[in-house]
């Protein structure tokens, strides 16, 4: 899956001289909590997170009386505050990628960029709602994990006896196992029970860690 996909947009931004106040205005009004800055012709200059222009408000007003903060506050503009290294992907970056440079960033969410235009944003949370899908969330079934000899093959040994068995797969994922030679697996089944999971896993895999039943939402 690509992040053109999975991004909010159109994406909503400011200015370099935005107002800190219009600025945090527009994050309350819209439900965001960062957004990007670019200049009169579009172009990315910068980002502001609602963390940094927060973290302003209170600095200014143990300067001031409480007569001239209201107008501080009015003349701050985003320019002061914005970081301009700004990481950023294009449309067609896997969202894996994208939730990877999130991670090792510690950024909650990406400018998406096609040329200098920014197109889009894509959040922490457009990636939790993949990763829902991944693992079928919202869907009723048995979910099971458990541990798998890297023999070849052997996966699709699994999804072949589930299938024969008249079970449907809605999702699976794959993880580190314990050790290099194993890997945990964690599948979603319809339409089988819970014993009958157990039943056609057990004589196929190293290990059951986990089977419960998931009402879906």
């Amino acid at each position: 899956m690509l992040v053109q996909r999975r991004m909010s947009q159109p994406a909503i931004t400011v200015h370099p001289e935005t107002s800190l106040q219009d600025a945090l205005q527009l994050m309350h009004a819209e439900r965001v909590r960062r957004l990007p800055v670019v200049d009169r012709k579009g172009k990315l200059v910068g980002i502001v997170s609602e963390r940094e222009l927060l973290k302003a408000s209170p600095s200014i007003a143990t300067t001031l009386s409480k007569f001239e903060i209201k107008q501080a506050i009015k003349d701050l503009k985003i320019r002061e505050f914005m970081a301009i290294d700004v990481a950023t992907v294009t449309e067609d970056t896997p969202v894996e990628e994208a939730a990877r440079i999130m991670v090792d960033g510690h950024i909650s969410g990406l400018p998406v960029v096609r040329g200098d235009e920014v197109v889009g944003v894509i959040t922490e949370t457009d990636i939790f709602k993949v990763f829902l899908e991944i693992f079928g969330a919202r869907q009723a079934g048995i979910r099971v994990a458990f541990l798998l000899s890297q023999t070849l093959g052997q996966l699709a040994a699994v999804t072949t006896a589930i299938a024969k068995a008249g079970g449907n797969l809605i999702a699976l994922g794959s993880f580190l196992g314990e050790t290099s030679e194993n890997v945990e697996i964690t599948m979603k089944v319809e339409a089988l029970s819970q014993q009958e999971v157990v039943d056609i896993l057990t004589p196929l895999v190293e290990k059951i860690l986990d089977i419960r039943t998931m009402s879906g939402v």
